[in-house]
């Protein structure tokens, strides 16, 4: 609980749009997008970067913990209230004012309740976008704070090369406002303390506006599921595929049957791509982009994807066993269904791992005989973004596993994740209450050491789920 004279110091901050208290009116900001659910005190809704200013200064000053929520899209507990009913939801969604788009510099400020589909819909007038692709629809402010990734890394990498400038609120007595968006591609004056907020889940403050660097609309798309030969092809293939179509070549994801299965047998739209309802023990998802219209004498972008995959066949030995061309917005459909469909099929484990590219088939060839032998219940479903090393390593089980039995199982794969392969446990969701444990269970002593330490220069206490120091 909250005490009524702090509620009602908050409403006059915010007025009456700003201010939920309602338990009916909460839900919506106390439950995960797909697991974490608690309990709030009350959800503010600041309108503008100065109301966030005077909220987060009142919190601080009378000991309210607040916990920074965007669209509440993650997946790792990082945005909602605990089950104290104690704390305050510090939603940005009224931070949505028009982007403030800047064509000859390509870049665009937007608010931090600025919703990714809503910007792009902006950014497409202009023949411009944001090119982080996601199966989700997120805002901008959650995106730097856990700095998004998504299926076309490849090309343009994760949010924080897309960064140029942000506005940040500090967990001070002052709620001070750190503007840092100049918008400048280069600036070696200072330090580029932007990239604290990125990736850090709130924690060393709220993102309450973006700079950004946005890109041309692709003119010209191609897309194939290509069926490698077998696993150790993998590699190659991209290898293969990065040396004939360099920049053009946008995204690379793998796909195995099972995940594949689950998404044509729970997901009523799709449709099964290769000939006679099979399913090829692994497939990948590649795409091909340019940012211009086809031009004379020059090869259409279809026709040189394939080309370059023709080439494959014809080699003596030959990486593919098959391929198909389809057209992008079905092939695109497919890969974003493959979380949905496992949802429906039993009770996900879900791993948002990171490994090298080279490792990536020596770790499933690992895991996967292993997993099958301590627990032949589990049903590996993975996929992901082979070309970043990005593994949605997902088990499902038929019924309904207790925590013990999942934590045996996270020991397991994380153990030879990251004291083998020295990969990571959170590749792209970051960290939130879920991962904490993780974090400081996995993290080096000295980099957790030097983490809180950054976070106690910017922070008088803690903010939402995440904590790098103990000490905060």
């Amino acid at each position: 609980m909250i005490a009524t004279r702090h509620l009602d110091a908050i409403g006059a901050i915010v007025g009456h749009k700003g201010l939920i208290t309602d338990a009916a009116d909460m839900r919506g900001y106390e439950i995960g997008a797909r697991y974490d659910e608690g309990r709030a005190a009350c959800v503010v809704r600041p309108g503008t970067t100065e109301e966030v200013s005077r909220v987060v200064a009142y919190a601080v000053s009378n000991g309210i913990r607040l916990v920074p929520q965007s669209g509440n899209t993650g997946v790792v507990g990082g945005s909602t209230p605990d089950s104290s009913g104690t704390q305050a939801v510090l939603s940005l969604d009224r931070l949505n004012a028009a982007p403030e788009i800047d064509i000859p510099n390509r870049t665009v400020k937007v608010g931090a309740g600025v919703r990714l589909s809503a910007l792009n819909e902006a950014l497409a007038v202009h023949g411009l976008f944001l090119p982080i692709d996601l199966g989700a629809d997120p805002m901008i402010g959650g995106m730097v704070a856990t700095n998004t990734g998504g299926a076309r890394f490849l090309r343009y990498g994760a949010m924080r090369r897309q960064v140029l400038g942000l506005e940040v609120v500090l967990p001070d007595h002052d709620g001070t406002i750190l503007d840092l968006t100049t918008g400048l591609r280069k600036d070696n004056a200072s330090l580029d303390l932007k990239q604290l907020f990125v990736g850090t889940s709130g924690a060393f403050g709220i993102v309450t506006k973006a700079v950004l660097e946005v890109q041309r609309l692709p003119q010209q798309v191609a897309t194939a599921l290509l069926v490698p030969r077998d696993g150790e092809a993998i590699p190659l293939l991209l290898t293969a595929l990065e040396e004939a179509c360099g920049e053009y070549l946008t995204a690379f994801e793998g796909i195995s049957r099972n995940a594949m299965k689950h998404a044509l047998g729970h997901v009523g739209h799709l449709r099964n791509p290769f000939a006679r309802g099979e399913i090829p023990p692994y497939a990948i998802l590649v795409e091909l982009t340019r940012s211009w219209p086809e031009r004379a004498q020059e090869l259409a972008l279809s026709d040189v994807l394939e080309s370059v995959l023709a080439e494959q066949f014809e080699q003596d030995d030959a990486l593919l066993s098959d391929a198909l061309v389809g057209r992008p917005e079905e092939l695109w459909a497919l890969r974003h269904s493959l979380s949905e469909g496992l949802k429906a099929a039993g009770h996900v484990i879900a791993f948002d791992l990171s490994l090298r590219r080279s490792d990536l088939v020596c770790f499933r060839n690992e895991i996967i005989p292993l997993l099958a032998t301590e627990f032949p219940e589990l049903e590996v479903c993975d996929f992901g973004h082979i070309a970043d090393g990005g593994v949605h390593f997902n088990l499902v089980h038929p019924g309904k596993p207790d925590a013990a039995y999942i934590g045996r199982v996270r020991a397991i794969v994380l153990d030879i994740v990251i004291g083998r392969y020295r990969g990571s446990f959170t590749g792209e969701h970051a960290l939130g209450r879920s991962n904490q444990s993780l974090y400081d269970h996995y993290t080096p002593e000295l980099v957790k050491r030097l983490s809180g330490s950054l976070q106690g220069a910017l922070t008088e206490v803690a903010i939402g789920n995440v904590r790098f120091s103990a000490a905060i």
